[in-house]
C-alpha cells in the first residue's frame, strides 16, 4: 500500500525495549478495587449499589447517563464497602465518586448477556448496543465511548475502519503485546466493528519498529481479503488519528472536523479486542494491559490489570522502585499527565504508568525564545507555536484561536524540540481549556437569552390574547344590552 508523508514530527528515543519483549503478565487480585464512576469522556455513570451490597464479576454497578457516557461493572465478586469520593487519576487531584469493592476471592461471574451467535448477521444497532452495555471506551487514551463511534455509519458515508496500532509514544508497548499475543481476537473484533459501521475496508496501521506485531497481525488477517496490515514510518506523532489517516489514505481531516467526515473511523487495537470479547462472550470491559516502565522501575513489564487496582499495588507487583522517581506519569511521556498520587486507581483509558528518573525528564530552566523557528518546522499540524505562545502569554486568546490553537493535538513535539525549554504545549492546553470554557459559557448565555426571549414572547402573547378576550366580552356585553328610550328615539 502506498503511504503518504505527514508534515513535521520528531524522532525521540523510544525506549520500548525494556518491556516489549516480555509477555503480558496477569496481576494478582488486589485487596480492594476502587472503581471511579467516570472513566470516560462524557457524563459520569450513576451508582446502582451501596455499601454492604454483594456483587459478582461482570455485574452492572453503575449505569450510563446521557448519550455520551459509559457504565461500570464489578471487576470481581465481593462486597461493596463504600461509595465515596476519592482522588481521581487526573492531574488536578480532585475527588470523584468511586465504588470500593473488597474481593471475596471467588471471582464468581454474574449472569452475562448471551453471546451474539453470528455477529455478521446482526444489525448495526445490536452490535452498538452490546458495546455500550459492556462499558467499552477507547483504550488508546481518549476513553471516548466506543458505541457512539460505532453509530457513525448512520450519519456519514464511510469506506474504511482504521485500527490504530502505531503506539508512537516512547516506553509504551501494551498495544504491541496485545497484537502479538491476541492477534486473532483483534482481527475478529475489527471485522465485527467494520460490519457495524458498514465499512468495506479494514486497515491496521502499525509503526515499523514493531515487526513481530506486524507479522502476527498479517498472519491473523491473511484469510480476509478486505483486511490490510500496513507498516507505517516511525515518526512521532504517527499515533494521532488524523496523522495516521493522512499517512495511510492521503486524506487530510479539515480543521474542527472528524475523520468520519472524510470516510474513515479510527479505533485502537485493544478496543477491537474488547469489542470481540463483549460480542462473542458477553464480557464487559473489566481490565486492560498497562505498561509499567521508566528508569526508576525495578522490573518494567506489561501487566494485565483489573480496573480499580491502585497504582501502588501495580508498582509493588513490578518490584517497586529501583530509585526514587522524579516524576510519575499516567500514559506516555509526551502526551501523558502527571499522577497526583500512587493511591489512584487504574482506569479504562490508562495505557501506561511511568516512573521517570531526573535524567529521563531532562528538565531545564526556561530561557528566552531565540526565534529559531524549529517548533514551526516540526509542528505536525502546520501551526506556528512561537506566535501562538506569545499571544497566549498576554492572554490574547482570541488571536491564538485565529492562529489555530484549537487545531493543536497536544502532541508536545514543540516542547520537546525547543532549545529554550519553553513548555509550549502547556500554553496551548491552557488556551484550549479557556476557549472551551468561554464557548460553554457563551452557549449557556445564548440558551438563557433564548429562553428569556421565548418567555417574554409568551407573556406578550398571553397579554394580547387577554386584551382581545376582554374586548370581545365588552363588545358582546354592549350588543346584548337593550337601548334606552332616548337612544331608540334618536
Amino acid at each position: 500500500m502506498k503511504l503518504f508523508p505527514i508534515r513535521g514530527g520528531i524522532h525521540p528515543d523510544y525506549r520500548k525495549e525494556t518491556t516489549c519483549e516480555k509477555a503480558i503478565v496477569a496481576m494478582p487480585m488486589p485487596s480492594a478495587l476502587h472503581i471511579p464512576l467516570q472513566q470516560h469522556i462524557g457524563a459520569p455513570a450513576e451508582a446502582l449499589v451501596k455499601a454492604g451490597d454483594t456483587v459478582k464479576k461482570g455485574q452492572l454497578i453503575a449505569r450510563s447517563q446521557g448519550a455520551i457516557s459509559a457504565p461500570q461493572h464489578a471487576p470481581t465478586s465481593g462486597t461493596v464497602v463504600a461509595v465515596t469520593d476519592e482522588t481521581a487519576p487526573h492531574p488536578s487531584g480532585l475527588p470523584q465518586a468511586t465504588i470500593v469493592i473488597e474481593p471475596d476471592g471467588k471471582d464468581e461471574w454474574a449472569e452475562l448477556p448471551a453471546p451474539i451467535a453470528d455477529p455478521f448477521a446482526a444489525d448495526a444497532q445490536t452490535i452498538a448496543n452490546r458495546v455500550a452495555e459492556s462499558g467499552i471506551v477507547g483504550m488508546g487514551g481518549a476513553a471516548f465511548p466506543s458505541a457512539v463511534k460505532l453509530n457513525l455509519g448512520s450519519r456519514h458515508k464511510l469506506d474504511t475502519l482504521l485500527l490504530n496500532g502505531a503506539e508512537c509514544e516512547p516506553y509504551l508497548s501494551c498495544d504491541d503485546r496485545v497484537m502479538r499475543e491476541h492477534a486473532d481476537e483483534v482481527i475478529d473484533g475489527a471485522r465485527i466493528m467494520a460490519h457495524a459501521l458498514g465499512t468495506p475496508n479494514i486497515v491496521i496501521g502499525i509503526e515499523q519498529n514493531k515487526p513481530q506485531a506486524i507479522e502476527a497481525m498479517t498472519k491473523a488477517a491473511a484469510t480476509f481479503s478486505n483486511v490490510t496490515v500496513v507498516g507505517v514510518p516511525v515518526q512521532y506523532p504517527m499515533g494521532s488519528e488524523r496523522h495516521l489517516v493522512q499517512a495511510i489514505t492521503g486524506r487530510e481531516t479539515p480543521a474542527r472536523k472528524l475523520t468520519a467526515d472524510i470516510g474513515v473511523v479510527v479505533h485502537n487495537v485493544a478496543t477491537a479486542r474488547a469489542v470481540q470479547q463483549a460480542v462473542r462472550f458477553g464480557r464487559p470491559l473489566l481490565g486492560r494491559v498497562v505498561t509499567v516502565g521508566g528508569g526508576a522501575m525495578r522490573e518494567p513489564m506489561n501487566v494485565d490489570t483489573l480496573v480499580g487496582t491502585r497504582v501502588s499495588d501495580l508498582i509493588n507487583f513490578c518490584g517497586g522502585f529501583a530509585s526514587q522517581p522524579a516524576r510519575m506519569v499516567n500514559g506516555g511521556p509526551m502526551m501523558g499527565q502527571p499522577l497526583p498520587s500512587l493511591e489512584v486507581p487504574v482506569v479504562k483509558g490508562m495505557s501506561g504508568i511511568l516512573a521517570l528518573t531526573a535524567a529521563e525528564t531532562n528538565e531545564h530552566p526556561v530561557q528566552a525564545c531565540i526565534r529559531c523557528g524549529t517548533c514551526v518546522t516540526i509542528c505536525p499540524c502546520g501551526l506556528v507555536p512561537v506566535e501562538m505562545a506569545a499571544f497566549i502569554r498576554k492572554d490574547h486568546l482570541d488571536v491564538a484561536a485565529k492562529l489555530g490553537v484549537m487545531d493543536c493535538v497536544s502532541c508536545g513535539s514543540c516542547s520537546w524540540i525547543c532549545p529554550s525549554h519553553i513548555p509550549l504545549v502547556h500554553y496551548f492546553n491552557y488556551a484550549k481549556g479557556m476557549l472551551n470554557a468561554q464557548d460553554r459559557e457563551k452557549r449557556k448565555n445564548d440558551r438563557v437569552k433564548t429562553a428569556s426571549e421565548a418567555h417574554t414572547l409568551r407573556l406578550e402573547k398571553a397579554a394580547e390574547a387577554k386584551r382581545a378576550a376582554d374586548a370581545a366580552r365588552k363588545a358582546a356585553l354592549n350588543k346584548s344590552t337593550p337601548a334606552t328610550s332616548e337612544e331608540a328615539s334618536a
